[in-house]
């Protein structure tokens, strides 16, 4: 019985590893307000927040948005983004912002700076609110 139970408990080490996530790489806990798109500001605010399990929220020019992101760090890939509904001047700044938001593949968090960016190239800068 205690070789049995020593052999489950080797198997299932590779699933206690660390969270790999951008979360767990210093973006969790923090709010994010975008700084610049490919260095042009949008015009309109919005911010993003990361919890520790992956989910992704925050405030776009009209609407709130959640999503979830589970690929380990650096990769960068939004699955189910929602958002709400509401219509307002800022409608196209919004939809330049979760067109960006979806295209990025890579993240960096260097201090109160989070990166994300493209394999093209593309950036999108958000700085840490204090």
């Amino acid at each position: 019985m205690l070789r049995m139970t020593l052999a489950l408990a080797i198997l299932s080490l590779p699933h206690c590893g660390k969270d790999e996530t951008l979360a767990s790489y210093g973006a969790s806990g923090a709010t994010w307000q975008l700084h610049s798109i490919n260095d042009q500001p949008l015009g309109a605010p919005v911010t993003l927040q990361i919890d520790g399990d992956g989910k992704l929220s925050g405030i776009a020019p009209c609407n709130s948005y959640t999503a979830t992101v589970s690929v380990p760090y650096p990769w960068f890939e939004i699955k189910d983004l929602t958002a709400t509904r509401a219509s307002c001047a800022l409608l196209e700044a919004e939809g330049t912002y979760f067109a960006a938001l979806l295209a990025m593949t890579q993240s960096e968090v260097s201090g109160s700076t989070l990166i994300l960016r493209t394999d093209a190239g593309s950036e999108m800068v958000f700085k840490a609110v204090e």
